[in-house]
């Protein structure tokens, strides 16, 4: 039980941590303009997160739980980083 809400609150805190940070410092970049964005970014981050699956507490399900987090926030983030600035 205690894996499971520790795997819930990983993943919320990395997409909002993620999207945040690509709509503040990665708007003006091009390569929130592709699609595949955000898949890349949750490959990138289930990759790094999964040699922490040998800790007791971090399984291999929380490192793509982790991963899926970060790809949603970095895909949301591109569409909000599309958006202008100032509405006339």
């Amino acid at each position: 039980m205690f894996g499971l809400i520790f795997g819930a609150g990983i993943a919320a805190a990395a997409g909002i941590f993620t999207r945040s940070f690509v709509r503040r410092r990665l708007r003006f970049t091009s390569i929130v303009e592709k699609p595949s964005f955000g898949l890349a970014a949750g490959a990138v981050a289930t990759a790094v997160a999964l040699p922490f699956a040998a800790l007791p507490i971090v399984t291999v399900t929380t490192a793509i739980v982790f991963g899926a987090g970060v790809g949603t926030g970095a895909a949301l983030g591109a569409k909000d980083a599309k958006r202008p600035l100032l509405e006339d």
